[in-house]
Order: C-alpha cells, then sequence, then structure tokens
C-alpha cells in the first residue's frame, strides 16, 4: 500500500506522487524522497547513500613473516624467538587485518625449517618436486594482497647486540621502505638495549647467489618485487645469535621487541594515513 501526497504549487496545479509504503516511508530503508514544485525540478528516487551509506573504509592488510630457520647460532631457535616478537606485535593494538606465513614443521616443503633467503637454493628452487619454505610463504603472503610486509630474523656472527634494518634495492617503494625500516630500528633499540645499525640495502650483504632480476643484484628473495606483491617490504636482523643470545630468549624482551615494532609501525601509517 503506497501513500498518495497532492502539493500544491504557486500556480495552483496540483500533482500526486506515490511515496514508500506507509509503514516504512519514515524510516529511510530504502530511499529519500525529495519533491520539489513541478516548476522546478521533481526528483523521486532512491538516494540512500545520503543518509543510510557511509563507506567503509578497508583496514591495511599486514603479513608477518617469522623466520623459519631452527640451524643457526648454538642452543638457539630463530624461529622460535622471531614469531615470538612477531606474535606479541601482532597481539599488539591497534588491530590491522593481519596474518602470518611461517613454514616451521610442514613436511611437503623444502627447506621449511632451515634455509637461507638469499640462496637460490633455499627460495626458487624446486626439490623432489617440493618448493621451498620461503616460496611457500610469499604465496601464502600475496594470497592477502598485503599492503605491508615485515620479515623478522635474527643476525649471526656479527659480535654486536644490535637491529638492523633491510629493503630492497631498486625498488619504486625504496624511500618509503627505507622510512618505515628506520623507525622501526629506532622504536626497537628505544625500547631495549640493542644498538641501532640503521637500514640497508638487501645488496649490500654479499651474501650467496639470488639476484633480483630487475637490477641483477644479489637480493633478499623475500623482499624482491618480482615475488612479494606488497608494496612496503622490510626485513628486520634483530640481535645476534651469539652477542644476543640469553637476550633474544627472554620472553620479556619478546615482548617488548613485539611491542616497539606494532606502535612504530601503527605511527608510521598514521601519518601516511594508512590505518
Amino acid at each position: 500500500m503506497c501513500a498518495k501526497i497532492g502539493i500544491k504549487c504557486k500556480n495552483d496545479n496540483y500533482f500526486c506522487v506515490c511515496l514508500l509504503p506507509v509503514t516504512t516511508r519514515f524510516a529511510y530503508q530504502g530511499c529519500l524522497v525529495l519533491l520539489t514544485c513541478m516548476k522546478h525540478i521533481i526528483s523521486v528516487f532512491a538516494l540512500a547513500m545520503l543518509f543510510s551509506y557511509a563507506p567503509v573504509k578497508k583496514k591495511a592488510v599486514i603479513v608477518w613473516q617469522p623466520s623459519h630457520q631452527t640451524n643457526t647460532g648454538k642452543d638457539f631457535s630463530e624461529a622460535l624467538v622471531s614469531n615470538a616478537i612477531a606474535e606479541a606485535a601482532m597481539a599488539t593494538p591497534p588491530a590491522f587485518e593481519e596474518y602470518k606465513v611461517w613454514s616451521l614443521g610442514r613436511k611437503d616443503l623444502h627447506d621449511a625449517d632451515s634455509g637461507s633467503n638469499t640462496m637460490i637454493a633455499h627460495t626458487t628452487a624446486v626439490i623432489d618436486g617440493k618448493i621451498s619454505g620461503y616460496a611457500w610463504e610469499l604465496q601464502q603472503a600475496n594470497r592477502h594482497k598485503p599492503d605491508i610486509f615485515i620479515a623478522l630474523h635474527n643476525n649471526g656472527g656479527t659480535r654486536r647486540h644490535a637491529v638492523w634494518g633491510y629493503v630492497h634495492y631498486g625498488d619504486a617503494h625504496q624511500a618509503e621502505n627505507q622510512e618505515l625500516a628506520a623507525q622501526l630500528t629506532a622504536a626497537l633499540a628505544a625500547a631495549t638495549t640493542l644498538e641501532n645499525r640503521g637500514v640497508f640495502m638487501d645488496s649490500t650483504t654479499g651474501r650467496n647467489d639470488y639476484r633480483c632480476v630487475s637490477t641483477g643484484k644479489l637480493s633478499f628473495y623475500s623482499l624482491d618485487e618480482h615475488v612479494n606483491t606488497a608494496p612496503i617490504r622490510v626485513l628486520l636482523e634483530i640481535g645476534d645469535n651469539a652477542a644476543s643470545h640469553d637476550f633474544l630468549q627472554d620472553p620479556a624482551n619478546q615482548q617488548k621487541m613485539g611491542e616497539a615494532i606494532k606502535k612504530a609501525l601503527a605511527k608510521w601509517m598514521e601519518q601516511r594515513q594508512m590505518q
């Protein structure tokens, strides 16, 4: 049943317009009926968005990639340490759309608990029909269409109780990546006893044989734009498995580092209006 209204214009002409069902016409559950004089503009249309439609801003998607390596250092698991830091970061407010990619323990992959991020044999190689742990992690990461990708590792052989940030050389978003990495390393150093060693290009490590096809330079597989679709990609080397051995394995320190990373990340995102 419709309700009809007669509207009188200045020239005494009348016209009738069928409105919404009587039971709903005052609830704005479908449309806003705009009626004006025939002499001007008559619009009887659904303009629901004016009242009931508010665009929902998509939450930023963050992917965390803790190291899956269990063969670095003595009496030390880089995988467990890095994962604890990632878990602490993900649990720290504010909450975004966050995912973790971690191959540890998978038997359908090769080098799922070891391997270097800078070696072809441990990244792009297919062995006995199996892809690597790193390749699987990047496949999973890309499915989430991340805005930001953060890899967490522990360094070794440096003799320094420090933190290093790495970004991909020659990347279209190199400046933004460097900025974020600098803020994350600074936050970790401020929250702990770690020395801030700054931010470096992945091409400067001189490690192994994985190279970016665009630059031809040595690279970190996880940061390569040809592998990782996230525009913002940062890798942190947190502490040294010898120089920071006890520090890294302390749950309180792991929690503190995770919180520091997340808070610095959120601040950087707010500055760039990414939240």
